[in-house]
């Protein structure tokens, strides 16, 4: 059986993009590594954060992570005092180039902000609209309608879901899990695309915590991975993170897993590997995951 482990790059910021995008590109051409790169296609505001303030857990997360000198003094004002720039229209060119270089790409989010902290709680037209301009503007920046979604955040709601498969989308990745699945509501009805969600921990969710630092959290990460399983891994890493001042930590990672004899690919191929019809209809809803603050969605059984 292959051994396969599939990254998945959440593309956030205009920074993360600019900045962050092509270290990326160029690590995992140095070490064959495949990866799906799902992007902000609209506006940077990721300053109305500073909302999140006051949500039970936050502020410890901000404290280990030190969310300044990984996003940015600058970024932090986008969205309040400073005006968020379009992501995707100053940077289609460079979206394209990862495309060209043979990567999967896809959409994260329209405004990532906006998506992240109100998703759950709206219908379908405000989930429509957020959508509908995300799917427009890859198409305008890619010459052909987008094929895959990972929710920026976790943050869905079920509107979402249905949404994906109306658009056309193959296959999603836009929960935590440690399966593949067919994303249904509470009377059992399959409802959207297959899901293939993130099972490994994000380092954010690591970093500060049981004496694990930069130095180290490759051990415990590499450690969820000494077992392989029978659809692969998923592991979710940032442009803003990884593709910047923690692009060794991805490096150790990447000599890790194929010292563990896995492949390292898109999560399209996992999606290729999938007999569909056989897959777990599960009940996705939102929960909780250790190192994160709020919840996330993931899915229950029927």
């Amino acid at each position: 059986m292959r051994k396969l482990l599939a990254l998945k790059v959440d593309v956030d910021t205009w920074r993360g993009t600019r900045e962050g995008v092509l270290p990326l590109v160029n690590l995992f051409n140095k070490h064959g590594a495949g990866a799906t790169f799902l992007f902000s296609l609209g506006p940077d505001h990721t300053g109305r954060a500073i909302k999140r303030v006051f949500r039970p857990g936050f502020l410890s997360k901000v404290s280990r992570t030190s969310v300044v000198e990984h996003y940015g003094v600058k970024t932090l004002l986008y969205g309040t005092l400073l005006p968020g720039p379009d992501i995707g229209k100053r940077e289609a060119g460079l979206l394209r180039q990862v495309r060209n270089a043979g990567f999967e790409t896809g959409i994260h989010t329209w405004d990532h902000i906006a998506w992240q902290d109100n998703v759950v709680n709206k219908g379908n037209e405000w989930t429509s609209r957020q959508m509908q301009k995300a799917f427009d503007r890859y198409q305008e920046v890619f010459g052909e309608p987008p094929k895959t979604h990972g929710a920026a955040g976790w943050q869905m709601n079920e509107h979402a879901y249905a949404l994906e498969k109306q658009m056309g989308m193959d296959y999603a990745s836009d929960g935590r899990g440690s399966e593949a699945f067919l994303p249904c509501d509470a009377t059992g009805r399959v409802i959207g695309v297959p899901q293939i969600p993130t099972n490994l921990p994000t380092l954010d969710e690591l970093i500060g915590l049981n004496g694990i630092e930069a130095g180290n959290v490759h051990e415990t990460v590499l450690a969820c991975t000494e077992k392989p399983l029978p659809h692969g891994h998923v592991y979710t890493l940032h442009s803003e993170l990884e593709g910047m001042k923690l692009l060794d930590v991805l490096e150790r990672l990447i000599l890790g897993w194929k010292a563990q004899g896995y492949e390292l690919v898109s999560t399209r191929t996992l999606f290729e590997r999938l007999d569909v019809q056989s897959l777990p209809r599960l009940r996705v809803g939102m929960g909780e995951i250790p190192g994160r603050s709020g919840q996330v969605a993931v899915a229950f059984a029927t």
